[in-house]
């Protein structure tokens, strides 16, 4: 073979659409190959014995280069390069996650009496993530929420909260997200643009996303993690109710403040019990 090497990433996944180019010392271009699925390029083509600059590039990466010598073999032998990531952590193999809701929360806070907090949560979900694999941007997120599993510790509240005033869970009892885009905000942190269904409304709703790594799992499993964030005002679903109390102080502030802990795992499927 005349070029041999394995292109990964710095938590050694396989950097699947990453290209190889090979230049001589006048800087002209002697060969060019693409990586196969599994971050590997084994060309055939024999080079002429001398010094040659490596150059590994891929779309999200920021390049690398390096200098090999090419025996009287013909074959240069380059070994593992590393690309990283441009914008920061090492972001999770493409493909499909599957989110663990034993180990991720749904939770959201809201203002009452104009004083404190009401802290409640989601106890049955479901979701997907599908990182795309040449474009971070075109992943996709899609997740759903039985409604009625809404809990914030007091039961009186929650029959409240399920009731017509609110998510009204007998004629509505989905929450659904389908984000439609992903935007880079900073380093680590990215803009989900989607449609949260909620009450029968269908509305845009933007996550503040942050990523937050990449382990193996004790049962033989890999998990990438994720924190995001974002505010809903109830009237933009149709969530009206409320109670005006002396000096005009809703009992029940018009805005929520959602925060999620989700954690992934890879895969089309979650692990059995």
């Amino acid at each position: 073979m005349g070029l041999t090497a394995r292109i990964r990433t710095r938590d050694g996944w396989a950097v699947s659409h990453a290209v190889v180019t090979v230049t001589d010392m006048t800087g002209a271009q002697v060969l060019r190959a693409e990586v196969d699925a599994e971050g590997a390029v084994r060309d055939t083509t024999p080079l002429t014995p001398g010094a040659y600059t490596v150059i590994v590039t891929a779309v999200g990466y920021a390049p690398a280069a390096s200098s090999a010598i090419v025996t009287a073999s013909g074959r240069a032998e380059v070994g593992t390069v590393t690309l990283a990531r441009q914008g920061g952590t090492e972001l999770p193999p493409p493909g499909p996650w599957t989110i663990d809701p034993a180990h991720s929360s749904v939770a959201a806070v809201a203002q009452h009496l104009g004083i404190s907090s009401v802290h409640g949560r989601f106890t049955d979900f479901t979701g997907t993530v599908e990182i795309a694999p040449d474009d971070v941007t075109k992943s996709r997120v899609e997740a759903v929420i039985r409604a009625a599993s809404v809990d914030t510790g007091n039961g009186m509240r929650d029959t409240h909260l399920k009731s017509a005033d609110f998510l009204d869970v007998e004629r509505f009892p989905e929450i659904t997200y389908r984000s439609t885009g992903v935007t880079q905000a900073g380093r680590d942190r990215w803009t989900v643009h989607g449609e949260l269904g909620l009450h029968g409304v269908v509305r845009p709703v933007d996550l503040d996303l942050a990523y937050l790594g990449t382990g193996a799992d004790p049962w033989g499993g890999t998990r990438a993690a994720f924190k995001a964030t974002t505010e809903l005002r109830r009237e933009d679903f149709a969530m009206n109710y409320n109670q005006v109390l002396q000096a005009g102080i809703a009992a029940i502030g018009t805005t929520l403040k959602v925060e999620l802990d989700i954690q992934t795992v890879q895969g089309d499927s979650l692990p059995a019990a």
